[in-house]
C-alpha cells in the first residue's frame, strides 16, 4: 500500500467522491483515501464536507489544520478505532516502572545515536562525544544525558548563537513544523494500534493529550534536524509553501529499522507495534529508527 501526504496551501473545496478525496480548485484532483496517511490544510479558504471527515476516520488518516502562524494547530484523528482499545489502555496504566524506564532509555539512546549521525552527515564536530554519551544512558536516564547531549548537539549543528526558544528564527519555525507533522503521524499510529496517546512512558503532563507520542517521537527528531541543517545557511523569515511541503515529505524519507530500510511512515508503524508488544509482554523491546540520510523512499515493483 502506498502512503501519501497531501498538503493543500491554496483555496480549495474537499469532498468525498466514492472512495477518493476530491480536491476542487481550478481543476479537480482525485486521491484514493486508502493511499493517504496525512492531509495538511494550510489556507483559510479551504472548506470540506462531513463525509471527508468520516472518511479520514474510516481510513485512519490524520488531518492537520494550521493556525494563523501557519504552524500545525490541531489534528483530527480516528476515535477509538481499535477493537481492543480498553484492554490496551489497561496495559498502559499497569506497565511496571522498571519496564517504562528501560523503554525510555532505549528511546533516548537511539535519539542521541541519531543526533551523532546527523552531525556526521553535516560534517560537524562532536560525533564521538555524542556516541560516548549514548553508551552511558542508563535505565530512566537519571543523569539527564538527553539534555547534556542536546546542549552539545544544537550548538554544533546550528551554531553557538542558536536558541530553541527564538520563535522568530526560520530554523526554529522549520523545526517546530517538522516536529508537529511527525507528532501527528505518530499519534495516528498509536490510535490505530489501540494505544491512548495521553498515557506516556516518561512524559506525564495532565495538560498534554499526546504524552506517548512525545515519548516515541524523540528518536525521529534528528531527521527533521538534518533536513533543516541542510537548507541554505542564510535562510531566514517565515516558512514558504515549498518549505512546508518539504517538511511534510520527510514522512516518505528512508530510515533504517531492524526489518530493513523503509519510509518514516512505515517505520512509525513498526515502532508503534513494538511499543504495543512492550505493553503486552512487560519487557522493553522497541524497534526504533536509525538515521541514514534524506533519501526519499522508492517503491520497487
Amino acid at each position: 500500500m502506498v502512503w501519501r501526504s497531501v498538503m493543500i496551501s491554496r483555496p480549495a473545496r474537499l469532498r468525498r467522491k466514492h472512495y477518493s478525496l476530491a480536491i476542487d480548485q481550478e481543476e479537480t484532483a482525485f486521491v484514493p483515501f486508502e493511499d493517504i496517511a496525512v492531509i495538511v490544510l494550510d489556507h483559510r479558504e479551504i472548506t470540506l464536507t462531513h463525509p471527508v471527515l468520516s472518511a479520514c476516520a474510516e481510513y485512519g488518516i490524520s488531518l492537520y489544520a494550521t493556525g494563523s502562524n501557519h504552524q500545525p494547530a490541531g489534528v483530527f484523528l480516528p476515535f477509538l478505532s481499535h477493537s481492543r482499545t480498553t484492554r490496551m489502555m489497561r496495559k498502559q496504566l499497569s506497565i511496571t516502572r522498571p519496564t517504562a524506564k528501560r523503554a525510555w532509555a532505549d528511546i533516548i539512546r537511539r535519539k542521541i545515536e541519531n543526533q551523532a549521525t546527523c552531525l556526521r552527515l553535516c560534517s560537524k564536530k562532536g560525533v564521538e562525544k555524542l556516541e560516548a554519551c549514548a553508551r552511558r544512558v542508563r535505565s530512566g536516564d537519571p543523569d539527564n544525558l538527553e539534555g547534556q547531549a542536546a546542549a552539545l548537539y544544537f550548538a554544533q549543528l546550528y551554531g553557538t548563537d542558536f536558541y530553541r526558544n527564538d520563535e522568530a528564527r526560520w530554523t526554529n519555525a522549520a523545526l517546530n513544523y517538522g516536529y508537529a507533522v511527525l507528532r501527528g503521524a505518530i499519534t495516528r499510529g498509536l490510535v490505530a494500534h489501540g494505544l491512548h496517546p495521553s498515557i506516556g512512558l516518561f512524559h506525564d503532563s495532565e495538560q498534554n493529550a499526546f504524552n506517548l507520542a512525545d515519548d516515541l517521537i524523540e528518536s525521529f527528531r534528528p531527521l527533521v534536524d538534518l533536513h533543516v541543517a541542510k537548507r541554505p545557511a542564510l535562510m531566514e523569515g517565515d516558512l514558504i509553501p515549498e518549505d512546508k511541503r518539504a517538511l511534510v515529505a520527510l514522512l516518505n524519507v528512508d530510515v533504517g529499522m531492524p526489518q530493513g530500510k523503509m519510509s518514516v511512515l512505515s517505520a512509525i508503524e513498526y515502532a508503534v507495534e513494538s511499543l504495543a508488544r512492550t505493553y503486552e509482554s512487560g519487557h522493553a523491546e522497541l524497534d526504533l529508527p536509525r538515521l541514514i540520510g534524506l533519501q526519499a523512499h522508492r517503491l520497487e515493483y
